[in-house]
Formats: C-alpha cells, structure tokens, sequence
C-alpha cells in the first residue's frame, strides 16, 4: 500500500481546530496495525470539557508538554482512548482519535476485538484502542513521529463535516467533532 508522507512532530504544532480536520483521511499505524483516521474529537485548553480545564495533574501531564506526543487515559474506567497532544507546549489541547477505517492488520484487530465485524473494529474511541493494542503503560506519552506509531498525512482532501461532541456533559454545543462526509466507520452518524 503507498502511504503519504510521514506526520513529524511540527505537524501538531499548531491550532487543535486545524490540526484535527487535516488528520480525517490521514492514516495511523500502531505496530503496524491501523488504518484511515475518519472521525476525530478536538479539545481545547480554554474548553470545560478537556481534562487539562482544571490544571495539570499526573494523569493530563502529556496534554501540557510539547505536541505531537500521545496522551492515553483510561474512560469510565473501562477503555483506553487515544489522544494526540497539540498546540505550543504549556497549551494543554489534544485531539481524541474517536474512528479509523481499518485497512492494516484486520486479523489482529479482530483478535484483540473478539469480533468479524470491519465496520465495528474500530468505529468509536474504546474500541478503536482495544483494535490497535493501546494502554497507558505502553504508549502514554510516546512520540507519535517515531514507533511504535506511524501517522501518513492525507493523499487527497476527503470533505469533512463537524458536529457536536459525544459523551460529555460541558461545552456539548461546542461543534469539536470532526469527520469523513459519508463514511461508515464513524462512531456516530454526523447530523
């Protein structure tokens, strides 16, 4: 498969809204094991809903570091949800990797997820991490530029459309939900 040009560290350097809408169509590797990035949630540090709203702590530590590095926290205490820190260091705003579609490493997507089901594999920010083999102890705070991730820009521009944010309880109205115009794979359908 040709891949675009590798994502370097500069690329997260900038505004979460740009960055967030330049990584629909993107592709991300984990090992090896991923796919097209098609739906992405943006928080920023201004914003109530972002974790790094009340200050630094152990847990949000790599929101507030310099960008291009992942933050990985645990939801409900259930799934592990990948992040992708942006902006200057100090700013403390991330982007929430909610939906690829699959195109690397299907058999082990499916192993880790129990599941046949493409459409399924990775169509929400929990089970996408469970699909790639994402935990805090293995890649919070690595760099995204360097393994084990691989993170190709986008080949061609997809259309992209935005809408509120999903399961959060403060700023809901914020439209911060970024996706691919049509795809299937998103975790929730754009209204």
């Amino acid at each position: 498969m040709a891949k675009a040009q590798k994502l370097k560290a500069g690329f997260f350097a900038r505004s979460v809204h740009q960055v967030a809408r330049e990584l629909i169509g993107a592709t991300l590797l984990v090992d090896g094991v991923g796919g097209v990035i098609v739906e992405v949630e943006a928080y920023h540090h201004t914003d109530p809903a972002a974790h790094s709203f009340g200050g630094m702590t152990e847990r949000n530590a790599v929101m507030f570091g310099p960008p291009g590095y992942a933050y990985v926290y645990r939801s409900y205490g259930i799934h592990w949800c990948l992040n992708f820190a942006c902006e200057q260091e100090g700013s403390a705003s991330a982007i929430l990797i909610r939906a690829l579609e699959p195109t690397e490493g299907l058999a082990a997507m499916r192993r880790r997820r129990g599941l046949k089901d493409e459409r399924l594999l990775c169509s929400g920010p929990g089970r996408l991490a469970q699909a790639l083999g994402i935990t805090r102890e293995k890649h919070n705070g690595k760099r995204l530029d360097r393994a084990p991730f691989e993170i190709f820009g986008r080949e061609s521009k997809p259309e992209i459309v935005a809408g509120p944010r999903i399961g959060i309880s403060k700023a809901v109205e914020l439209p911060w939900r970024y996706g691919m115009n049509g795809s299937r794979y998103v975790s929730k359908k754009f209204v």
